[in-house]
């Protein structure tokens, strides 16, 4: 190697190594980022909310809903026993489970046995590790609660697919890429923009001028979230004129649904610019962030399946909550209690962070 390029090699990895915070992103972020997806991710599915409607004498149905809990893949419904689809359309219940009049088990003795099983389809994944779980524990069951020694009798497993009929995965994966696609073009933009700003040296210029530093940072996100809503009709369109996913709830609480979202997302590209001195590290901080909110959100991965120590990093994602809302108000027509609650938690979210933003610059820029 010569010389020169032994030089050049030499700057370059100074100028990069410099700065304390370029070596925490470069070198203790990954690290940090690797354990907790190791310990997060995983493709089995587990914690599948299973409601059941039962009465006191079907102990057959009871047992079936017992050995699912105690399987591991099944934990109980949420909130007291309703309508099944209502439960489904609420998010209570991911499954539930409907004998036929009279109760399962005296359906089992007349040799009828019909049992309805409800499932919540806008994932696919789960709907058919759901669909497999289930079929297997109620064979287990009826054949052990009978003391049948050959084969159980024939059960008819009458599945209605909820919301997804035809188990189509792009009905649940695109919703998530119009939130992916969304976050990327509002949070690293506004980002990149500001920090081009510092780097160029006219933010300074703006902030030696007549107006307000409040004013100045305003008129430096207002512009994204102007961008963000008028890009969202078009991302929406393809959704569903070429992708054909449903849009089953109201397009008004959709479009403040995303308002409250672009408005996070460009909050938090603001905050983060406030910590990189150029375009470099803005960049590379924006995208070691989008990462980790793309794995917590559900987009690839059930946030179920992951360990509940680790699954209250889902609740602080803003990505989280709005494809949560996006599903819910797409595929299911938007439950109120749902919609609301995480709507009003995106809007904290954005206040927080616009504050946080706004003493970040006062105190960088005095």
């Amino acid at each position: 190697m010569n010389q020169t390029l032994r030089g050049f090699i030499k700057k370059e990895l100074t100028q990069s190594l410099r700065d304390p915070r370029m070596r925490m992103v470069l070198l203790l972020l990954p690290v940090i980022q690797l354990s907790l997806f190791g310990f997060a991710i995983s493709t089995e599915i587990k914690n599948i909310k299973l409601g059941v409607q039962l009465d006191s004498s079907d102990y057959v149905l009871r047992d079936i809903y017992e050995k699912s809990i105690a399987s591991g893949w099944f934990v109980p419904a949420d909130g007291p026993e309703t309508d099944p689809f209502e439960q489904i359309k609420s998010g209570q219940a991911d499954v539930v489970l409907v004998p036929p009049p009279g109760g399962f088990t005296k359906a089992l003795g007349r040799g009828n046995a019909k049992l309805q099983m409800l499932v919540n389809s806008t994932s696919v994944t789960k709907a058919l590790s759901i669909d497999g779980y289930l079929k297997a524990i109620v064979q287990r069951v009826v054949g052990s609660d009978l003391n049948l020694t050959v084969q159980p009798p024939p059960i008819l497993i009458e599945q209605r697919v909820l919301f997804n009929p035809d188990l189509d995965t792009s009905v649940f994966m695109v919703p998530g890429i119009m939130c992916m696609v969304m976050l990327i073009t509002t949070m690293v933009l506004a980002n990149i923009a500001i920090t081009r700003e510092k780097e160029m040296g006219t933010f300074e210029m703006l902030i030696s001028a007549p107006i307000s530093r409040t004013d100045i940072i305003y008129g430096k996100t207002i512009p994204y979230v102007i961008l963000g809503i008028m890009n969202f009709p078009l991302i929406l369109g393809v959704a569903v004129f070429v992708f054909k996913v449903p849009m089953r709830g109201h397009l008004w609480v959709l479009f403040i649904a995303a308002l409250a979202f672009i408005c996070t997302a460009v909050a938090l590209g603001s905050l983060i610019s406030t910590f990189c001195k150029n375009q470099q590290q803005a960049t590379l901080a924006g995208f070691l962030f989008i990462f980790p909110m793309i794995m917590f959100s559900g987009l690839m991965f059930p946030i179920e399946n992951m360990p509940a120590s680790i699954q209250w990093l889902s609740s602080i994602d803003p990505l989280a909550h709005y494809m949560g809302l996006l599903r819910n108000i797409m595929l299911k027509g938007g439950g109120t209690e749902y919609v609301v609650f995480h709507i009003s938690v995106l809007v904290v979210m954005a206040i927080v962070t616009v504050f946080f933003s706004l003493r970040r610059f006062h105190t960088t820029l005095q």
